[in-house]
């Protein structure tokens, strides 16, 4: 099995996303990662899924997905030809004696210090998951008292926008 990430513009309407996430439950997929947002276009979303899984398996998905009614677009994001990035805001134990070190590993990372505390640091991260995997490693040994991570987001690189043509399709059928 492989990791595929799929970017897929829908109409941003209610409902659209359980259908989408019910398609891959219904074939026994995990999806291993999952972001949505509204584009640059507020009549569209973007939704990301991390999908780990064969190639002809996805394909049938994706074929699946393509016949939804609120689906305008369907790419696959190759690892090359995207930007990937998640976030992370973790909550780190770190007294008077171990603060230094907790915000020398959060510099290393270019991360941020987003609260301090008498008895923790919050640090909000973002990167690649092996970024952010290892920091969260060496921040381990402090004491993590609580993490949240979002999904993996990606955009394709160069020029191109995957919008271009889904605005004017959506434009057409309205």
């Amino acid at each position: 099995m492989s990791k595929h990430t799929l970017s897929v513009l829908v109409e941003n309407k209610p409902g659209v996303l359980a259908r989408i996430t019910a398609l891959f439950s219904r074939r026994g997929f995990n999806i291993d990662s999952l972001a949505v947002g509204t584009t640059e276009h507020p009549d569209i979303s973007r939704i990301t899924i991390v999908v780990n899984v064969e190639d002809l398996p996805l394909e049938q998905v994706t074929k699946q997905l393509n016949k939804l009614v609120n689906v305008l677009k369907i790419v696959e994001l190759e690892p090359s030809a995207a930007v990937r990035r998640e976030l992370v805001l973790v909550k780190v134990r770190a007294d008077h004696e171990t603060r230094t070190q907790v915000v020398e590993i959060v510099q290393l990372f270019r991360a941020k210090t987003v609260d301090v505390s008498p008895e923790a640091v919050t640090i909000e991260a973002t990167g690649s998951s092996e970024k952010l995997e290892a920091m969260l490693r060496m921040l381990e040994q402090y004491g993590i008292k609580e993490l949240v991570q979002s999904g993996t987001i990606a955009i394709g690189r160069g020029s191109r926008s995957i919008t271009d043509r889904s605005l004017r399709a959506l434009e057409r059928s309205a």
